[in-house]
């Protein structure tokens, strides 16, 4: 998986490339933390990503809760088989999703 993060005064976008499983939900996780504080825009870019396990449905849950917090997340480009996942789960109820 490749992030790509673009961070202007309180907006970040996270271009993600890849998978987000087991293996490279940690990488995901471990860039929002580093960079969501004083964030009160979160976007991420699902165009380049092909697939998301439970492990990275778990780092977007955990983002969207801090992001509650501080200002509003949102989801865009979502690949079709992605946005099956989320609806499958529910997850598309809790996330903004564009």
């Amino acid at each position: 998986m490749e992030i790509k993060a673009n961070k202007n005064s309180s907006t970040l976008e996270l271009s993600i490339v890849g998978r987000i499983d087991t293996t490279t939900a940690p990488q995901l996780e471990a860039e929002l933390k580093r960079e969501i504080g004083g964030v009160t825009e979160l976007l991420l870019d699902f165009s380049g990503v092909e697939y998301i396990s439970s492990a990275g449905l778990r780092v977007l849950l955990s983002a969207q809760k801090v992001m509650n917090r501080q200002g509003k997340m949102v989801l865009f480009h979502v690949d079709e088989a992605v946005m099956e996942i989320f609806e499958v789960t529910g997850f598309s109820d809790i996330l903004t999703i564009v």
